[in-house]
């Protein structure tokens, strides 16, 4: 019985050593395995670490960012790396709202760059008018002595009469009576001299020549239908009388109007009254004359508006000795005028501003940086000058600004949730849905 007991004892000891044996020798090859799989986990995650994948990015909008190259789903510019834009990028301390680009996303956004300059503000001002006959040469030409109109040598409206030309002939009961004295005078005349001159001198103040008399003298008869001779020259506007009238002396014949100097009446509106001054040339053309380009001076600005049309007449004055200037044509004039009061001022394109309706804004290169950068600003301007503005504050000379390609500026910042025309105070950018391998900050 012992002896069972004994041999029981031994065997449980060898199976608890036999156990014990088999088990170290299981956890060892756990635990070998276990090292093993850390030593590749560390391993793959070295070579993990040396085959970094390179991002995609765009030059114009940065938060696009992508696996591998293409077109920014944006813009469509050519992706870059990321590593080549952070290398390029600026060092330098920047305002959150600036925008930076690649010179090769300049040249493709067509973007340009002018320096902020002072000059003299000069603007071209546009008019229309029409030819106008010079009011200072209108002549009435009267009768210069009494009668009954017995000829009209100048018969019809328009017609030009040359000074001293015949005009009309007149029966004069009053100039048949003042010949006879005339004759009565040359039988006297070396016994008194001063008779024969009164009744010469009579003749003359009812405006006959010397040529006249004379034919008058040596006819040795009386005239009965004497010539009246033009006083002017110019072109007849308005008849008044017809064959067998009856006109006193200083009765109107015609009213005559010389076109050899002509005004032209251009109208101005209010905002460009300040910029025209005495004296200013104008150049214009007048339709039906081609392309023929007129010059003169202003020589008289109405110093009332019209109220109704709103506009202020202009005077420019000109000869005219072709007489091709006729009263009634259009014509079309441009001043190249100064603003009155301004020695110089900070003038920029139109194209370099942006309207809201209440702001305007311009973007301003930033200086000293690697890339080209644009930083937002709102300016307040001055008097438009057609293509250009005058600039009340907000820049200073030597500044460069942004004057083609602005838009695309904008819709960058936009984009990119910083300062921007529609978004002044900026805020969360502007989003694109995530397709493909894309990745947006």
């Amino acid at each position: 019985m012992k002896n069972i007991m004994k041999n029981n004892k031994l065997l449980l000891l060898v199976t608890l050593i036999a156990g014990i044996i088999i088990g170290s020798l299981f956890t060892g090859n756990s635990n070998e395995n276990k090292d093993n799989k850390n030593e590749q986990h560390v391993h793959q995650h070295d070579d993990g670490n040396n085959e970094e994948k390179t991002i995609w990015t765009c030059s114009m909008h940065p938060q696009i960012k992508m696996d591998k190259p293409g077109k920014c789903p944006i813009c469509g510019m050519d992706l870059i790396p990321l590593d080549k834009l952070k290398k390029s990028g600026k060092k330098e301390k920047s305002d959150p709202n600036e925008i930076s680009m690649t010179e090769e996303a300049m040249k493709l956004a067509e973007i340009q760059t002018l320096k902020v300059s002072r000059s003299k503000p000069e603007k071209e001002v546009r008019l229309l008018g029409k030819v106008k006959p010079d009011e200072r040469l209108f002549y009435t030409q009267a009768a210069h002595f009494p009668g009954r109109i017995e000829d009209l040598y100048a018969n019809f409206t328009g017609k030009k009469v040359a000074k001293g030309q015949k005009i009309a002939k007149i029966y004069s009961p009053e100039l048949i009576t003042a010949q006879k004295e005339l004759f009565e005078s040359i039988k006297s005349k070396d016994t008194y001299p001063l008779l024969y001159k009164s009744a010469r001198n009579k003749l003359k103040l009812w405006k006959l020549s010397d040529a006249q008399i004379e034919a008058i003298e040596q006819k040795g008869e009386i005239v009965e239908e004497l010539d009246v001779l033009a006083d002017y020259s110019g072109v007849i506007i308005n008849r008044k009388v017809e064959l067998g009238d009856h006109v006193k002396e200083g009765g109107a014949l015609y009213e005559l109007a010389d076109l050899s100097h002509i005004w032209v009446m251009f109208e101005a509106y209010e905002p460009d009254l300040p910029w025209l001054n005495i004296n200013d040339k104008v150049t214009f053309t007048v339709q039906g004359l081609g392309n023929k380009l007129f010059k003169g001076k202003i020589t008289y600005i109405n110093p009332f508006v019209d109220a109704k049309t709103r506009v202020a007449e202009v005077r420019v004055e000109l000869d005219n000795p072709s007489l091709k200037l006729l009263p009634e044509m259009y014509a079309n004039g441009v001043v190249k005028a100064e603003l009155k009061g301004i020695k110089d001022a900070i003038i920029i394109p139109k194209s370099a501003v942006l309207w809201t309706g209440k702001r305007a804004i311009v973007y301003v290169k930033v200086p000293n940086r690697e890339m080209p950068t644009f930083l937002y600003r709102e300016v307040l301007l001055g008097e438009d000058l057609g293509d250009f503005y005058v600039v009340e504050s907000g820049l200073k000379e030597g500044e460069e600004i942004a004057v083609n390609g602005v838009f695309r500026i904008d819709a960058s910042a936009q984009l990119e949730g910083k300062k921007s025309m529609m978004n002044q105070s900026g805020g969360k950018a502007a989003t694109v849905h995530n397709h493909g391998g894309m990745k947006m900050d």
